[in-house]
């Protein structure tokens, strides 16, 4: 197994950033209609999701307060891949038809 490589190098503000999209897209997964199956989590997560998005908000605000003004995404994508954004991308995604979910 090879070992994971290493984070790149992100401020603070960057890596806040990181963290509430990430966790606006595992919500978002709760949230699902393809996947979801208790209306109960659905709240939970909808109601996380409005926090989650006033801290992206927030780290985003910062990163711009602090002359952060442009996104340098390769860094930031690789750190996302890094971190499985893609595991969560697809928890986004409706079923293909005929296995038990999706549209037909």
């Amino acid at each position: 197994m090879q070992p994971e490589p290493p984070l790149p190098a992100l401020t603070r503000a960057e890596q806040d950033f990181l963290h509430h999209y990430l966790r606006i897209l595992e919500l978002l997964g709760r949230i699902n209609p393809a996947s979801a199956e208790h209306t109960y989590t659905g709240v939970n997560a909808s109601q996380a999701l409005v926090t989650e998005a006033a801290r992206l908000r927030d780290a985003l605000t910062l990163m711009y307060d602090r002359d952060e003004k442009e996104i340098h995404s390769e860094p930031l994508v690789r750190a996302l891949r890094i971190l499985g954004a893609e595991d969560r991308l697809r928890r986004l995604s409706l079923r293909p038809p005929g296995r038990g979910g999706g549209l037909p």
